[in-house]
């Protein structure tokens, strides 16, 4: 349901996002070998690593607690040995199967593993270093509205 835009500030994109990293070895394994961002870094900003080659975010939600607990664990409550997410981010791959199974072998804890969600997607979910509720994706109907972006 589309509601009215409140009168005030309007947003055109993100124009940003990223994690706070207070270990920077755990998070360049995760982020730059890993993952492989194509991230870069300017003089004089030691461990401040960036990217505008990556393609724009293609869905930015308020992901309630609860629900992110019920998509992880089937219950909603977020399970208290666990730190709770402060953001969540989805990385959609080519090859969900191969990259999951690279999280495996680089000792990530999966907390769901090639999850198939009632939209279509493909999901596996794990917590960053910096507690973000991380995923690798595959999300078909992304892609198809790109695809057809790049067509028109």
């Amino acid at each position: 349901m589309q509601t009215s835009l409140p009168e005030g500030i309007r947003v055109l994109f993100v124009a940003g996002f990223g994690p706070v990293v207070a270990d920077r070895e755990k998070s360049d394994k995760l982020y730059r070998k890993v993952l492989a961002l194509p991230l870069r870094h300017e003089d004089g900003y030691e461990g401040y690593w960036h990217s505008q080659c990556l393609e724009g975010v293609k869905h930015f939600a308020l992901w309630p607690l609860d629900k992110a607990a019920l998509s992880c664990f089937g219950e909603a409550v977020w399970p208290a040995h666990l730190p709770v997410p402060q953001a969540w981010l989805e990385l959609d791959v080519e090859d969900i199967a191969s990259a999951t199974r690279i999280l495996e072998q680089n000792g990530y804890a999966l907390l769901t593993r090639l999850k198939e969600e009632p939209w279509g997607q493909t999901v596996t979910r794990f917590l960053s270093p910096e507690g973000i509720l991380t995923a690798i994706t595959h999300t078909p109907f992304l892609r198809e509205a790109a695809s057809a972006e790049e067509t028109a």
